[in-house]
């Protein structure tokens, strides 16, 4: 799934033409690229995993560690690092669709996958880097 499918679906029930907050998100995933892209070659180069998760919020959520804080660099969504076998372990990720999942996941080079999470729910988004 691709942020433009999401941006989509996320208008208000009562407001079709209200802004998708998923606009604030794509102008900060190009604030943040170099840096997300930065931290998933680590990630993957160290042998912490091979599939990157990156937590898109605006509130506060358990999972994953403290990246890019919305507070400290002004934007609007804050960023949060987690890997495939954290989702599992967590089980957001039922171990009998792992490899589902990572048949699935796009390159690491080209793309940051992405779990958003907005009030109607969360989704799995790879975005591609600048």
């Amino acid at each position: 799934m691709d942020i433009e499918d999401l941006m989509g679906r996320m208008g208000s029930a009562e407001d079709p033409t209200a802004s998708s907050p998923l606009k604030s998100l794509k102008v900060d995933l190009d604030f943040y690229s170099d840096s997300i892209k930065e931290i998933a070659t680590e990630m993957i180069a160290e042998g912490y995993t091979l599939y990157p998760i990156f937590i898109a919020h605006q509130h506060e959520v358990s999972i994953g560690e403290l990246l890019l804080n919305k507070d400290e660099l002004n934007t609007q969504w804050t960023i949060n690092v987690s890997s495939l076998e954290e989702f599992v372990d967590r089980g957001l990720i039922k171990e009998d669709r792992k490899d589902y999942f990572t048949k699935h996941f796009k390159n690491t080079n080209e793309y940051m996958c992405l779990f958003v999470i907005v009030p109607e729910g969360a989704n799995f988004v790879f975005y591609p880097y600048n």
